[in-house]
């Protein structure tokens, strides 16, 4: 089955590439998310959309990479939530709280769909969230979940 992605999907490709999957995994997981559309002359016009809304949020160069990675790596985010009985948090922090927590801490501003949470944060600490930042640059941000 030839599918047009409209998101990120790892190990797969990014938005606005053509890919060939599975019949089951293209009918049954990728388009009925939207995570894809189907391949037809009207997909190829819908695909010069997507690059160019792709092109513009993209991190052009690899040294402009490195320069917001040395920039998020360097920084000390704080985020306050609440937080109940022995430091669980009341739901858990999503990649929108992380992306308005860096910019309050004076960070450069990022894309929410660039970071990766490995498991949801749903308690006070430290911890670790990885930003993939160009194909080849990924920069590893400390963040501290505060009660408040």
């Amino acid at each position: 089955m030839k599918l047009i992605l409209t998101q990120e999907i790892s190990g797969l490709g990014g938005p606005g590439e053509v890919v060939e999957v599975k019949d089951g995994y293209g009918r049954n997981y990728l388009v009925p998310r939207g995570l894809a559309i189907a391949w037809t002359k009207g997909g190829e016009k819908q695909l010069a959309t997507i690059k160019r809304a792709r092109e513009v949020r993209d991190i052009a160069d690899h040294g402009k990479a490195d320069e917001i990675k040395s920039q998020l790596e360097s920084l000390s985010v704080k985020l306050p939530v609440r937080a109940g009985e022995g430091g669980r948090l009341f739901g858990s922090v999503t990649v929108a709280d992380i992306v308005a927590a860096v910019s309050r801490a004076g960070g450069p501003q990022i894309d929410k769909r660039r970071i990766e949470l490995g498991a949801p944060i749903k308690t006070v600490g430290a911890h670790r969230v990885t930003v993939k930042l160009h194909p080849e640059v990924s920069a590893t941000l400390a963040l501290d979940v505060v009660a408040a």
